[in-house]
């Protein structure tokens, strides 16, 4: 059970249950529902640091969104691609996609497989809706994921309680307490 619990969670917090039937939903539930899960990520991947009082995870989880979201940002002006709807020039690639994984990336290099394979999972269904909404063509989401995973690979480490930093802050000044445990 304790191996399901990560995945219980991460389902619960997706919304999963309320996805519309695939048959059934047109462009704006696919949109609607794959920016709902995507935020879902990144707010159980915050949450998960917070209720662990996992401060630096919390930052590895900023640096690896802030580094996916920027490198999307510029790549998205650097290669003006028209989306498969015709709406703008900045398909390519997907910023959903990007944050998706990055937060299912950071869970997976910070908490193991048993958060991040479930996670991934919920990102790839962020892609998926990204094609069906028409935002956004398959090499898109293939790109952006590629970026958010890269992203966390390499601003994320493996938790490791033996060195702990806690920055701390007053009006008389702040700094960073090194713990480490041997």
């Amino acid at each position: 059970m304790q191996t399901m619990r990560p995945m219980l969670i991460i389902a619960a917090f997706t919304g999963v249950a309320w996805l519309p039937a695939p048959a059934a939903a047109k462009a704006d539930d696919w949109d609607t529902a794959g920016t709902a899960v995507e935020w879902s990520l990144v707010g159980l991947a915050l949450g998960k640091s917070v209720a662990d009082e996992d401060w630096n995870g919390a930052a590895h989880l900023g640096l690896s969104v802030g580094a996916a979201t920027g490198t999307t940002q510029i790549l998205k002006r650097a290669f003006p691609e028209t989306r498969p709807d015709g709406s703008d020039r900045r398909s390519l690639p997907s910023g959903h996609a990007s944050t998706a994984f990055a937060a299912a990336g950071y869970l997976h290099q910070r908490y193991g497989w048993q958060w991040g394979l479930p996670a991934t999972v919920a990102a790839g269904f962020v892609g998926f809706s990204r094609v069906e909404a028409r935002k956004h063509h398959w090499y898109d989401v293939v790109a952006g994921a590629a970026i958010g995973e890269g992203s966390a690979f390499l601003l994320t480490s493996p938790r490791d309680d033996r060195v702990i930093l806690l920055p701390w802050g007053d009006t008389h000044g702040a700094g960073i307490a090194v713990g480490a445990r041997f």
